[in-house]
């Protein structure tokens, strides 16, 4: 029993190859695929240039509402690009079995397709755990086209979100390497926000106008540009703490990964000038911090809840009069 099971077993697979699978087939199947790619790569050369005038539209407008819903629409294409190939690639298929088996069911190439996956298993496991994990974090909208972004668990993995499919994601790196990474090997994301890091420094000292021209200083000595000091340090408050000591705050803002210009360069470069000068003022200092206003905002509101106590609640027992009255009263 078990040989005669065996034997027609393949005598089922060698009927199949035979019949939809033979050298006319192959080489019309062939055909069908190259021209389904051909065009494929048509419409995806038309829908990058239409990515790409999104993206000079969205680097124009001041308006960070109007950035972000073009930053949406060019990582729906981006990633339209990759369905719209496959289903071509789909339609191909159709057609091919519709021109070479003509008299044959549409569903028998169902059960063809499903030998040939079996066949390919091994090979197609990996990249349908990409599709898998990428179809999951679209849908989740997880990051998108122009992010910024760092990858875990890679330590140094962090970028601008160049291009995303269901398979994979491409970043591009400060220093223009691009990085490739399959879409199952995304285990988080972690996304800066408007694509900037904000630090501020906390100084104290014991001249006010001479601390905020340290400040001035430093700016005039820090390097400027959209990839160095976005932005130059602002003083952003100033608090008197003491006698002749006062509180000056000051925020910078640096491109993600540049951070160094300001916890490092701007701390040491404050810290020199005033050790040169006749009369150092500075008590303590500069110290850095990152400072993100919706970050402080999340956590002070849940600190100011932390700190809250639970409230007694009034209880009430019934007290009996001598008339057979009942009456509520509230106990202590």
């Amino acid at each position: 029993m078990p040989n005669l099971s065996l034997q027609n077993g393949q005598d089922v697979l060698k009927y199949i190859l035979d019949t939809y699978f033979n050298f006319h087939a192959i080489v019309s199947l062939i055909l069908c695929i190259v021209v389904a790619l051909l065009l494929g790569r048509l419409i995806a050369y038309l829908l990058r240039k239409v990515v790409a005038i999104i993206g000079a539209r969205a680097d124009k407008t001041q308006d960070l509402q109007a950035v972000n819903r073009l930053r949406r629409y060019e990582t729906y294409l981006v990633l339209s690009i990759a369905l719209i190939r496959v289903g071509i690639v789909l339609v191909g298929l159709y057609f091919w079995w519709l021109l070479d088996h003509p008299y044959e069911q549409p569903t028998a190439l169902i059960g063809a397709s499903a030998i040939l996956l079996l066949l390919l298993s091994a090979s197609l496991g990996p990249i349908l755990r990409d599709v898998a994990s990428g179809s999951a974090m679209m849908i989740e909208q997880w990051y998108g086209v122009g992010d910024h972004v760092k990858i875990e668990p890679f330590a140094d993995m962090q970028g601008i979100v160049e291009r995303v499919t269901l398979r994979s994601t491409r970043i591009r790196t400060l220093n223009g390497e691009i990085i490739w990474v399959n879409n199952q090997n995304i285990q988080g994301i972690r996304i800066t926000p408007k694509g900037i890091r904000r630090i501020a420094l906390e100084i104290f000292v014991t001249n006010l106008k001479k601390g905020q021209q340290l400040v001035k200083n430093a700016n005039d000595r820090l390097p400027n540009g959209q990839l160095l000091m976005v932005s130059p340090l602002q003083i952003v408050e100033e608090t008197a703490v003491g006698d002749n000591l006062w509180h000056i705050t000051a925020i910078g803002e640096t491109a993600p990964g540049r951070e160094w210009l300001i916890e490092r360069a701007a701390v040491n470069l404050i810290k020199e000038m005033d050790e040169q000068s006749t009369t150092p003022i500075i008590a303590h200092g500069p110290l850095a911090r990152y400072a993100d206003v919706e970050a402080e905002q999340k956590f002070k509101r849940t600190m100011t809840n932390a700190r809250k106590r639970p409230v007694a609640k009034k209880r009430f027992v019934t007290v009996k009069r001598a008339n057979g009255l009942s009456q509520k009263k509230r106990t202590k």
